[in-house]
């Protein structure tokens, strides 16, 4: 997949989502510290409707969103 199908993919999917994160795991089983933190964190505030994408099912997307949000790490 090209960097612009990703990106167009990331960009559909912060479109469409009002709260959304980028994560390693699932909510039920995170696979690092900080996205047990964030899950914790939105749960805690009440968030609904909580969209995750876990990213380490999908290499492409987890290397494109580094681009897209312009930050080194996920």
């Amino acid at each position: 997949m090209s960097d612009s199908n990703v990106h167009d993919r990331i960009a559909k999917l912060v479109a469409e989502n009002n709260v959304l994160l980028f994560m390693k795991g699932t909510p039920l089983f995170p696979q690092c510290g900080f996205s047990s933190k964030a899950v914790q964190m939105l749960q805690s505030a009440g968030a609904a409707n909580v969209v995750t994408v876990n990213v380490l099912e999908d290499p492409e997307l987890r290397e494109g969103i580094k681009v897209y949000s312009n930050w080194p790490t996920i």
